[in-house]
């Protein structure tokens, strides 16, 4: 395909965007301030040029993703309209991208008058989506790390991964919160705390854009708590809510990381709809953040200000009333997926009903965005085609997903010590998530669930025992018939090993409407093991075998009646395509768990929220019932069945070492405003193993103007600490 490229190259004039006394325009000065590039560019624009900039567009519009033919009509048509963007995110070969990515940007440089260069766009959350890519665990997952250096280098990895094919901007990180545990996305999140997702975010930001990829933070803002935890559904707050809680991971990624794109988001906050809420998009991220950068709406969110929140006439839409609250509100560009309104804007402008004021500040933000990060001068930075494996799923890659996803794992319970386990044990592995597809999460390429290492995989790896498998139940039925082999063999192992959770899809499955209890737009009302899977526990359970439980999940499970009867309970969020390899180094001792939960775990789905900053009051004098095992029931108040507290709390994840922390000191007593105070902690290892802890700085404001949080994290460190050795940390 390449040497058609060359020959339709050749045929494009170059000279189109040569000002009219021959010299070179100040637009394409490399040297030259970026605010004086915009406005000479801009100036040149026509209201068609501008509003192409604004419009999305995407690679199937001129790839037959089929068979990697052109279409060159619709190569034509599409720089001719949706020329400031397009989207790549699907699951083709790696070769027939990057063609298809140079076809595109060599159009725009070269046979159009001003030669703009496109974001070249896709997602990248927890890897690049593109088949045989490097998959690295759930957001939800590596935020248990507590790791942010380690999120950075994942995030340079996806800039790496994606440059290799041409593409430039990733739709991630996301800087919502996981504080509405039935919401399907929480698995997409840093978890339910603003400080940890905001260094994480950061991190991400920080990782991604040294590769010269530019990250996209979303969903703007206050997206993740919707009513019901039905996702795009109202999310209801006010101003305080909005400042304390829910913005500050935002402004840490944006402003601090220095993001170079925002995407808005689906819902309605207080009854706004935030792809046309003036106030957090203007007023605070533009007039108090000071950010100079462009705002691009979701899939399709656009028309939801007609269909969904019926603020215009929606059959037909209304695309002009559409553009009228979007676009002056600050969402500059309109991602695609719906109606397209802002093709409408050439035509608004011509009647008076759209000013060009509006028009050129969406563009000069778009602008601005794609002279800082470099763009016109490397529009297109692929590698030879021979060498794209240099670049992509790399020894390196790969291993930095396995440290990744160790790192990430909590151990819950550890009765009696059982774990680490012997190498040469006699193990069955058990459940519906231990073998025959990778339980990832949501934002994987199509049919990833067939690659990766299993936990059966990487448990056969890591032993020197025997290892007897058994699915036990499928994770979509009720059928109890593979119990009696799950037992059996349960009953010839010296321990048990058994693995269930939630499950999500990859982006085609998930769309297509395939099952999943995870993932963007499947919610659920109950936190509970599904079908088989929790009488799958139980029956193993009653082997009176010793049984470790491992929740392959994306979200926290209740099931508190497992906690106390396994012998240990291990949580491995959505994992990596090194899952198996990183459970098994975890169950072994090859890796010292260091995993602390970035989500609460509450007793049941009835008791949440269960964030861990809840305002002074809640969960006042709690006064738990209980109903045990044998039916017998103790009533209380606050719940009279229930308790309103969590069964693990964010931050709390246990260790094959133990610590103590004793010399607790602040270097002022004294602080205002802007003032940094460092905390310093002496931390011993009391154990015979080394070990790394996350040292965890929560902050109360004991006296108060208003209702505040009991308690906030304001610091964190992982400390590796050798076994019988005292580290000082600040």
């Amino acid at each position: 395909m390449r040497s058609s490229i060359s020959l339709f190259a050749s045929l494009l004039t170059t000279a189109l965007a040569i000002s009219n006394n021959g010299s070179t325009p100040l637009y394409k000065d490399s040297s030259a301030p970026v605010e004086d590039r915009v406005t000479d560019l801009l100036s040149r624009m026509t209201i068609e040029e501008k509003t192409a900039q604004l419009v999305q567009g995407d690679l199937r519009n001129w790839i037959n993703i089929t068979d990697g033919s052109l279409n060159q009509t619709g190569l034509e048509w599409s720089m001719q309209y949706r020329a400031g963007s397009y989207y790549v995110g699907v699951a083709i070969p790696w070769e027939m991208l990057s063609d298809g990515v140079k076809i595109g940007q060599d159009y725009l440089m070269q046979n159009t008058t001003l030669g703009i260069p496109a974001w070249v766009q896709s997602e990248g959350i927890h890897g690049f989506l593109i088949p045989n890519a490097t998959i690295f665990n759930s957001p939800i997952a590596h935020a248990c790390s507590f790791n942010p250096s380690l999120i950075e280098k994942m995030a340079k990895a996806i800039a790496q991964e994606a440059r290799a094919l041409g593409v430039n901007q990733i739709f991630g990180p996301l800087a919502d919160l996981a504080r509405e545990l039935r919401f399907g996305r929480v698995e997409e999140t840093f978890g339910e705390d603003g400080y940890l997702t905001g260094e994480l975010a950061h991190a991400y930001v920080k990782g991604l854009q040294s590769g010269n990829v530019s990250a996209m933070v979303k969903h703007f803002a206050a997206f993740a708590s919707p009513e019901q935890g039905l996702n795009t559904a109202p999310v209801h707050g006010g101003e305080r809510e909005l400042r304390t809680t829910y913005l500050p991971s935002f402004k840490r990624a944006i402003i601090d990381g220095g993001a170079f794109s925002i995407m808005s988001a689906y819902h309605s906050y207080d009854g706004v709809p935030a792809v046309a809420d003036r106030h957090t998009l203007t007023d605070i991220l533009r007039g108090e953040w000071g950010y100079k950068y462009f705002v691009m709406s979701d899939a399709g969110a656009t028309d939801r200000l007609c269909n969904n929140f019926k603020m215009c006439n929606s059959d037909p839409i209304d695309s002009e009333a559409i553009v009228n609250l979007a676009l002056p509100a600050g969402n500059d560009v309109e991602m695609g997926g719906g109606s397209f309104n802002f093709e409408r804007i050439p035509d608004m402008v011509d009647s008076g009903k759209l000013s060009i004021d509006v028009v050129d500040q969406a563009v000069s933000r778009q602008l601005r965005a794609k002279f800082e990060i470099g763009l016109f001068e490397n529009p297109f930075t692929d590698v030879a085609v021979e060498d794209q494996a240099k670049y992509i799923n790399t020894p390196e890659t790969i291993e930095l997903a396995r440290q990744l996803d160790a790192e990430s794992i909590v151990l819950l319970e550890n009765h009696n010590n059982i774990l680490p386990l012997k190498r040469d044990a006699n193990i069955a592995v058990i459940g519906p998530m231990a073998h025959g597809y990778m339980n990832y999460g949501d934002y994987v390429p199509y049919l990833s669930q067939y690659r990766g290492v299993t936990p059966l995989d990487g448990i056969t790896a890591a032993s020197t025992g025997k290892i007897t498998y058994a699915q036990g139940c499928e994770r979509w039925s009720s059928s109890q018939s593979g119990f009696a082999a799950a037992t059996a063999a349960a009953r010839e192992a010296d321990i048990a090993i058994v693995i269930v959770g939630t499950w999500s899809r990859d982006q085609d499955e998930l769309w297509a409407g395939l099952n999943a209890t995870t993932g963007e737009h499947v919610d659920t009302s109950s936190l509970n093991l599904v079908g088989a899977q929790p009488h799958l526990v139980k029956a193993v359970l009653d082997t009176g075998v010793p049984t470790i439980v491992v929740y392959s999940s994306g979200k926290p499970v209740t099931e508190p009646w497992i906690s106390s009867a396994a012998s240990a309970l291990v949580q491995q969020f959505y994992p990596s395509e090194q899952g198996g390899h990183a459970l098994a180094d975890v169950l072994f001792g090859a890796a010292n768990p260091s995993g602390k939960l970035s989500v609460s775990f509450p007793y049941d789905v009835g008791t949440t929220p269960i964030y861990y900053d809840y305002l002074n009051s809640a969960r006042a004098s709690p006064d738990p019932g209980r109903v045990y095992p044998n039916g017998t029931m103790v009533f209380g108040h606050a719940y009279v069945l229930q308790s309103p507290l969590p069964l693990y709390e964010f931050g709390f994840g246990r260790s094959y070492s133990t610590f103590a922390y004793a010399g607790v000191a602040l270097d002022k007593s004294a602080a205002g405003p802007g003032d940094t105070v460092r905390v310093s902690v002496d931390v011993t290892n009391e154990s015979a193993r080394d070990g790394a802890e996350v040292v965890q700085v929560y902050v109360e404001d004991v006296v108060a103007s208003v209702v505040v949080p009991n308690k906030q994290l304001r610091g964190f460190a992982k400390v590796f600490v050798k076994a019988g050795a005292m580290l000082f940390h600040t």
